[in-house]
């Protein structure tokens, strides 16, 4: 793989990056504990974003694999996922933490969320969403028990591991190093990633 800059996103924050089509995004779990909550919005229309629940339909898996075309809610493609270096554990079902999952969960006063990230990351480009898609929740271990029920797991992913994206049309994406200390999921806590552009 090409060696090209690495530009980071602190813990526990966002960033919005503009992405042309056939343009390539790859994101590092530089510690490999750290889920990255990440969507992809279309640049004409930030209501026509990629969607977990029809990609599903269209993969027939629970999470993507290389290969994978992943659509939105009109079921138009958006992004392929070209590279995964990580075990492939993945999650397309949890949707973003938000101010509420926080105060369920029992913290006290304000707590950095994804759907905060994802506005205010929004808004650094001068674009907004009404919604907060569901995201695709890379390195995030959300194991599907036998009686049904989901368990917040660890993370397994190494550190350094990486997924790279190809836009399939021009399109924002957004990435959330997430920002929740409350349930495993970020392992020890939360740490920054990186990304970088090809």
């Amino acid at each position: 793989m090409t060696q090209t800059e690495r530009i980071e996103i602190p813990a526990a924050h966002g960033q919005a990056i503009h992405l042309q089509a056939d343009a390539c995004i790859t994101i590092y779990n530089t510690s490999g504990t750290q889920v990255v909550d990440t969507w992809a919005l279309s640049a004409d229309d930030p209501a026509h974003a990629m969607s977990m629940s029809h990609t599903r339909v269209e993969t027939g898996r629970i999470s993507p694999v290389p290969g994978d075309v992943l659509v939105t809610n009109r079921r138009e493609p958006i992004l392929r996922l070209e590279e995964d270096s990580s075990s492939g554990v993945h999650d397309t079902l949890m949707a973003a933490c938000d101010a509420q999952r926080y105060a369920n969960l029992g913290a006290q006063g304000y707590h950095r969320s994804c759907a905060d990230n994802f506005h205010e990351a929004l808004g650094r480009l001068g674009l907004s969403a009404s919604e907060v898609p569901q995201p695709l929740n890379l390195f995030m271990n959300i194991p599907i028990n036998p009686d049904g029920t989901l368990t917040q797991g660890d993370p397994p992913a190494q550190p350094g591991d990486h997924v790279k994206l190809r836009a399939l049309r021009d399109c924002v994406i957004v990435l959330s190093a997430c920002p929740q200390d409350m349930t495993p999921i970020n392992g020890a806590g939360c740490t920054a990633v990186h990304y970088a552009l090809s």
